[in-house]
């Protein structure tokens, strides 16, 4: 494959990025990219707003091919070098505030510049001349133009759009070579965060020369086409608190005990009246995810570097994860916009998306086509995450996450907080959505469902009584949490999943190999659930999921049922 400086036309610019000729024409010169913008306001922490001009569709897709493609390409010319800077800590993969704050900590001087109407200064010229002119690239005049005019949006790159932080700090790499040559006179470490800029040093003599040092960078700074905002340049000594990008650096990074104090208060509001205040501007829910997460992330760091203070389960949690914890829970199974379905496993939920398109009129409440043709479920199936098994233990695969998300539902001890009745309490307002454990129906071996339902629910004879006739019961008085399980099949005493197809089905042949459900099998002679679910997944236009309908009736009143007004 060709390299991006490689590329002499707009044909061979729409081969690279992997998009047809007629599509590219079509979105610069017939729809065109300024069309493709949606443009709001959020607040910034000084009270202020900032502008973000979001694309969407095609242009967005292509803006983020665009972006990968150069952050591959440049790091390919960094091995070439064999240098990777340590400079730029904005908008990369593997790079944070935290790896920018932490080149600066317990130092004796800590010198804070600041860039001025940063995004504003990369003008639709800018970025056609840059892809032109800098020595990485040389591209045709043509080409370069159209490159600006897939980034830029009204002249300018935009704050919301994938391609604009890889090209901005593409640009801002000269300012950064002039500058780190200017703190290296001086004994400086440098780093760039977007438009922040910090020195530091442990120079004693600084303060003598800061004047000097201040004159060459603001030269240098000029000279790459960019000047500097004279009231957010600081001083910061190490007796007093210093700051960069936010995080305190006198000794461990660390966050301002305020900002924690106001996420747990904001949180709290969040918790009881269903909206927050941010300065005084009402607040989103993912603001205060990114928050908690900001958090989190330096709580992890900081464990990092000390492995004594590393948790090694849920229940080992600190006083500021129990509030993300909690913050985890209430957004993704308390507050949650949709309905959520666990299963057993990642093959389950591709059974259940072919069912449902494959009887996609049937089910309008739980699946529908959009315009382009293409199909959008209205629930959502919880992902296993990281996030999920730090937090909560809830492991990447397996039936441990419907035990473990009921005991969190209704408590278990002192270790698990029962967080329905908590948010239930604290609003007054009821789960907004259901959250479906789907089962295999096995009650009678030693298998998931009848382990969850002695030692997990501890069910009564009764609710066994009605799981096996209406193939769910709720778990939770007053809740929306429920336990649902597919139907029995002929004379079977217990069913998987999979025992909803056809005998014919299940008797697949792929290659000379036939399908086996066991975890541990003879690969050269039979495959796995991951195959013959992909199988059904991409053929679910010729497979029969007419054993389905009684498990999707199920979901799909419990859904009806959940959102109709009570009386």
């Amino acid at each position: 494959m060709k390299k991006f400086c490689d590329i002499q036309s707009r044909n061979e610019l729409a081969d690279y990025l992997g998009i047809s000729h007629k599509k590219l024409t079509h979105i610069l010169y017939i729809k065109k990219p300024d069309n493709y913008y949606t443009t709001f306001e959020i607040p910034k922490r000084n009270g202020e707003s900032r502008t973000i001009c979001a694309p969407s569709g095609h242009l967005k897709a292509l803006q983020v091919k665009l972006a990968n493609m150069l952050w591959c390409y440049q790091k390919s010319i960094w091995e070439e070098k064999g240098v990777k800077p340590n400079i730029s800590h904005a908008f990369e993969k593997e790079k944070s505030i935290i790896t920018n704050a932490k080149i600066h900590r317990n130092k004796r001087f800590v010198l804070n510049l600041d860039l001025e109407n940063f995004f504003d200064s990369f003008h639709f010229g800018r970025v056609q001349g840059y892809f032109e002119k800098n020595n990485n690239f040389k591209l045709p005049y043509d080409v370069s133009v159209i490159l600006a005019q897939l980034t830029c949006y009204q002249g300018r790159l935009p704050q919301g759009a994938p391609s604009s932080p890889i090209i901005t700090n593409l640009i801002c790499q000269t300012m950064d070579i002039y500058l780190l040559r200017v703190a290296k006179k001086y004994k400086l470490d440098y780093t760039r965060y977007a438009d922040d800029l910090t020195f530091s040093t442990n120079d004693r003599h600084f303060v003598e020369n800061q004047e000097k040092f201040l004159a060459e960078a603001i030269a240098a700074i000029k000279r790459a086409g960019f000047s500097i905002n004279e009231k957010k340049t600081r001083l910061q000594f190490r007796d007093s608190r210093q700051e960069v990008t936010g995080l305190i650096v006198n000794k461990k990074l660390n966050v301002n005990h305020a900002y924690v104090r106001k996420t747990r208060a904001m949180a709290h509001q969040l918790y009881s009246t269903g909206e927050y205040l941010i300065d005084g501007v009402p607040g989103t829910i993912k603001q205060l995810e990114g928050r908690f997460s900001f958090i989190d992330h330096l709580d992890h760091h900081n464990n990092i570097l000390d492995p004594q203070e590393i948790k090694h389960d849920a229940f080992h949690l600190n006083g500021r994860e129990r509030q993300y914890q909690a913050f985890i829970f209430y957004k993704y199974l308390y507050a949650h916009t949709v309905p959520v379905i666990v299963t057993e496993g990642k093959t389950d939920i591709r059974y259940i998306k072919a069912a449902l398109k494959s009887l996609y009129t049937k089910y309008p409440r739980l699946i529908q086509k959009d315009a382009e043709g293409n199909f959008i479920y209205n629930f959502s199936f919880f992902k296993r995450t990281k996030r999920w098994k730090y937090f909560f233990g809830i492991s990447l695969d397996g039936a441990d996450a419907m035990k473990i998300l009921y005991h969190y539902h209704a408590g278990n001890g002192k270790k698990i907080p029962a967080y329905h009745s908590y948010f239930r309490q604290l609003s007054g307002l009821e789960q907004h959505n259901p959250v479906i454990l789907l089962y295999d129906n096995e009650s009678k071996s030693e298998r998931p469902l009848k382990k969850f339902l002695g030692e997990g629910v501890h069910a009564t004879a009764e609710q066994k009584a009605t799981l096996k006739s209406d193939l769910h019961i709720r778990l939770i008085p007053d809740s929306k949490l429920f336990l649902v399980t597919p139907p029995l099949v002929g004379s079977k005493e217990e069913c998987e999943i999979e025992d909803l197809f056809s005998d014919e089905l299940l008797s697949l042949n792929l290659d000379g190999k036939t399908f086996c459900r066991k975890d541990k099998f003879d690969d050269s002679k039979y495959f796995g659930k991951e195959i013959f679910s992909q199988y059904v997944y991409e053929n679910y236009q010729t497979i029969d999921f007419s054993r389905f309908i009684p498990l999707l009736d199920v979901i799909d009143t419990i859904i009806a049922e959940a959102e109709s007004p009570k009386k």
